[in-house]
């Protein structure tokens, strides 16, 4: 218990939190942050009785950096081989922006028997990309822009992506510089090859045929003033596609809500999670 590391099948080291006792709560991170984007979370339920875990995927974070293999499978693999290693069973799943994608993979690849609930906060399913039977999407040269900035100056480009991931640019906005510097710090440790090949793992894989093997109770949440992953795009198809999926929508809430509206959504996963 507290944090350690474990060796996938593959060699790759992976770091993981394991905080509290009580009914497991296993989170995935968004892109390109790490285990530490959920510390508001995991110790606010921890607090609470509750057992906590959250890894930092490969590439990210404290976890090794291979060169290849930086793929959604290997990533849904990755995390099937922690929750066999661990043993934890009824565990609500919650993932963030592409860890709501590795989430929905996770359940496409290998099924619900050690999952309770479901949580999607700001999630990617099911298509990001925008192409004729998802139009609306965002354009190839959008995540084209990402590769390039975070190939060019990443440690610039985060420090500029975190004024929409937190809705900084916004007039009331609940950002802080404190956020967009933990933004960057986090995106700083991940290796930039890793995190090069996770653009296209979150734009342009289409989990559609995962969300509809989600055969669980599930929350939807989403800000509806995301600017990363627009709401229409992703939450609003993905409700409709989950057989048993709840909405919330935060008025006004950027993308990164899980720290602007901190309260409000810790208020929310515990109600869900005790239903």
């Amino acid at each position: 218990m507290g944090s350690g590391t474990f060796k996938t099948k593959d060699g790759t080291n992976i770091f993981y939190k394991d905080w509290g006792t009580g009914p497991v709560v296993v989170f995935s991170h968004g892109w390109p942050l790490s285990a530490d984007a959920w510390d508001g979370q995991m110790m606010f339920l921890a607090s609470r009785g509750y057992r906590v875990i959250a890894h930092d995927r490969r590439g990210h974070g404290r976890s090794d950096q291979p060169f290849e293999g930086n793929t959604m499978d290997q990533y849904a693999d990755d995390l099937a081989e922690l929750l066999d290693k661990l043993d934890v069973k009824d565990i609500v799943m919650v993932g963030h922006s592409t860890g709501g994608g590795e989430v929905a993979h996770y359940i496409g690849r290998h099924g619900t028997a050690r999952v309770k609930k479901v949580v999607l906060l700001g999630a990617v399913p099911p298509l990001m990309l925008k192409t004729d039977a998802n139009p609306e999407g965002l354009p190839i040269s959008v995540f084209d822009g990402i590769r390039k900035g975070t190939f060019d100056d990443r440690s610039q480009f985060f420090k500029d992506l975190s004024g929409p991931f937190y809705g900084a640019n916004r007039d009331n906005s609940r950002a802080t510089q404190g956020m967009r510097d933990a933004f960057w710090f986090q995106g700083m440790q991940g290796g930039i090859k890793g995190l090069y090949d996770c653009i296209h793992e979150f734009s342009e894989v289409d989990y559609t045929d995962d969300l509809k093997k989600i055969d669980v109770p599930t929350l939807v949440v989403h800000g509806d003033d995301d600017q990363i992953v627009p709401f229409v795009a992703s939450a609003a198809k993905t409700a409709k596609i989950v057989k048993n999926a709840t909405l919330k929508v935060y008025p006004g809430a950027p993308h990164g809500l899980a720290t602007t509206h901190q309260d409000q959504f810790n208020d929310d996963l515990l109600a869900f999670i005790k239903e």
